[in-house]
């Protein structure tokens, strides 16, 4: 008796089931949900060519200097990077020397204890510290920009769905609004203190264009700075600060699959080997 009761129930579950799956795609295809502005007209990523790209990337360290630049001067401002320490520089092609000068002149200075009177001080950044805070708090942040926080940018690369060619697009992506959106969103005008971007989530966002002109920055290598140019430079500044391991990451994989290439042949020629006397 028990048994028949229990396939009972599990045919209503069926059911129940099967006609709520029926009835949801009538109703959708009778009645199909209303567009969303940000469905309509947010924009993918860019393309974007980076030498890190692929299982078998590396940094261009001349880039990632250049990017850093651009972080240096135009970014440092409001975004922090605050996973990263000074002297992990070394790493993107600058000496010791330069490292502790970078430190020394950066434009922030760090928390400190004064040794004499133990009372709370700042002092200059040193090579062991990590990069300082632009604002002294939340409330200073969101006070400097409109009620935002800016990010802090250590993780960006990995924290965003292609990474370095989303933060790629998002500096190159600033426009006024489309009339399209206005004929048909009226009500999606972008407000007073923000700024059009197709390329961010809801297309409208506290931080004004970083990089305005051409020349924003001067390239210690002679590098032509256009807007498109620093863009892809602290993108891929970024994707080192978020992966610095990356080539070690590649190396090992090429390795690995090496060693199981070999690995795979050996143990099929022990095979052949070991049962080639042996009739099938």
């Amino acid at each position: 008796m028990v048994r028949p009761i229990g396939a009972l129930v599990g045919l209503g579950f069926v059911f129940v089931l099967l006609f709520s799956l029926i009835t949801g795609a009538v109703n959708f295809i009778k009645e199909p949900p209303a567009p969303t502005v940000e469905h309509e007209f947010h924009l993918h990523p860019k393309k974007l060519d980076l030498a890190s790209n692929g299982p078998l990337g590396k940094f261009d360290r001349q880039q990632l200097q250049r990017g850093f630049q651009v972080y240096k001067e135009v970014c440092a401002a409001c975004h922090s990077l605050h996973y990263v320490s000074f002297r992990d520089l070394q790493a993107i092609g600058f000496s010791e020397a330069e490292v502790k000068a970078i430190a020394k002149q950066w434009a922030i200075e760090v928390p400190s204890v004064n040794p004499d009177t133990g009372e709370a001080a700042t002092r200059k950044a040193e090579a062991a510290d990590k990069f300082p805070l632009p604002y002294a708090n939340d409330v200073a942040a969101r006070a400097a920009n409109n009620n935002a926080i800016p990010p802090d940018l250590s993780l960006m690369a990995k924290a965003r769905h292609d990474g370095a060619a989303y933060v790629y697009s998002l500096l190159t992506g600033y426009q006024d609004q489309p009339a399209e959106l206005l004929k048909h969103f009226p009500d999606a005008k972008t407000g007073a203190g923000l700024h059009y971007n197709p390329y961010f989530a809801n297309l409208n966002l506290a931080m004004p264009a970083p990089l305005v002109a051409d020349g924003q920055v001067t390239y210690a290598d002679g590098t032509t700075a256009s807007v498109d140019q620093m863009a892809k430079d602290v993108s891929a500044f970024l994707v080192w600060t978020a992966e610095p391991k990356l080539e070690n990451r590649h190396a090992t994989g090429v390795a690995v699959v090496i060693f199981l290439l070999i690995a795979t042949t050996l143990a099929f020629l022990a095979y052949r080997n070991i049962w080639a006397g042996t009739k099938h």
